[in-house]
């Protein structure tokens, strides 16, 4: 009987013990090493995301900062606003630009932008700013070209050329100094009577 229950010994819990080879560790440890791996490649795809989407929320919050600044300033050309000379004065306006420096907005030196008083951020580094550029007065091509005709002045018209003043209104989210996340620049350009 003693051979029989060691026969069933035997059954029971396998080979002995001398003939096992290590095979199940191995096999465990590669199942080990795929599941690291895919947690990696999972947690690196999050993270990419993750900055994407912290991008797009700069964007975003910038673009509005810019587009406010930008309404700031149109409000402000739209009222009676003084030129200076030459230069730029506190309030943004600034003189028509030299013909060396029409994009003086691009110029990383350029010290006449003027952070918007009424936006507040939650960051005072990064209140919008913005720029007036009075460009000069030219033709009112619409206003010359509505129920006029070329022989108006020679019988009894009043003729003459209408003129407007033209602005240029740049406005960016933030100092690009200040910081290297994103910025935005927007621009229009004001026509005024």
């Amino acid at each position: 009987m003693s051979r029989f229950s060691s026969l069933a010994a035997r059954a029971a819990f396998g080979r002995s013990p001398r003939l096992q080879r290590g095979a199940t560790l191995v096999v465990v440890l590669v199942l080990l090493l795929l599941m690291t791996l895919l947690g990696l490649a999972s947690l690196r795809g999050t993270l990419l995301e993750e900055r994407m989407t912290s991008n797009l929320l700069d964007r975003s919050v910038g673009f509005q900062n810019a587009e406010a600044a930008l309404r700031e300033a149109e409000a402000l050309v739209s009222g009676a606003i003084v030129v200076p000379a030459a230069g730029c004065n506190a309030l943004g306006i600034c003189a028509t630009p030299a013909a060396a420096n029409q994009e003086r907005w691009l110029d990383a030196g350029f010290a006449g932008w003027r952070t918007s008083p009424n936006i507040s951020a939650a960051d005072p580094a990064n209140r919008p700013q913005y720029i007036v550029e009075y460009m000069g007065e030219f033709p009112d091509i619409l206003a010359n070209q509505l129920n006029r005709s070329a022989n108006e002045a020679q019988y009894g018209g009043q003729g003459g050329i209408q003129l407007r003043r033209f602005y240029r209104v740049t406005a960016r989210s933030r100092d690009p100094g200040a910081n290297d996340r994103s910025f935005v620049v927007l621009q229009s350009s004001i026509a005024v009577r």
